[in-house]
C-alpha cells in the first residue's frame, strides 16, 4: 500500500485521537461562604413574608472614610474585592476585612463601616430584601 493513502487513513484517526485527549478547562466552583450566623455568631433571622427582592450594590469607600451608623432589616452578604474594610458594633465587637474575604453582615444590629487602608475598599453586597422595604436604616 503507497505510504500516503496510509497516511491520508490514519492521520484523520490520530488527530480524532489526540482532540479526545485534550485537556479541557473545567469549571470550578468555590464556595466564598456558607453560614447560618452573622459575622459576631448572631443567628440569621428566619424569612418574613413578603415579595422577595434581591438587591446587589458595589460601595467603594474611601480610605480613611466611615459609613454612618445603620442596621440591615433584612439577611445580606457581601465580598470585599479591593481595599481593607474594618466593621464594628456599639458593644465595639470588631471584624477586619482584606481584599477576598467574605462576610455575612449583621442584621437588626447598629454598626458601621471604616476604611482603614490607603486606598478605595470596594465591597459586592447581597441583599435578600422584600419589596418596597428599605434595606438599610440609618440612625
Amino acid at each position: 500500500m503507497n505510504r500516503s493513502i496510509v497516511y491520508v487513513l490514519i492521520l484523520p484517526l490520530f488527530l480524532s485521537s489526540c482532540a479526545s485527549r485534550k485537556t479541557l478547562k473545567e469549571i470550578q466552583v468555590e464556595t466564598l461562604l456558607k453560614t447560618t450566623e452573622s459575622w459576631n455568631g448572631d443567628l440569621l433571622p428566619t424569612y418574613r413574608e413578603g415579595s422577595p427582592e434581591i438587591t446587589i450594590l458595589k460601595i467603594t469607600i474611601p480610605p480613611g472614610s466611615q459609613l454612618k451608623p445603620h442596621k440591615h432589616p433584612f439577611i445580606n452578604a457581601g465580598i470585599l474585592m479591593e481595599g481593607e474594610l474594618t466593621v464594628m458594633t456599639e458593644t465595639d465587637q470588631t471584624l477586619h476585612l482584606k481584599k477576598g474575604d467574605a462576610i455575612s453582615e449583621l442584621v437588626n444590629t447598629w454598626h458601621f463601616g471604616k476604611n482603614t487602608g490607603s486606598k478605595p475598599a470596594k465591597i459586592i453586597v447581597f441583599y435578600a430584601g422584600i419589596k418596597g422595604k428599605p434595606i438599610t436604616v440609618l440612625r
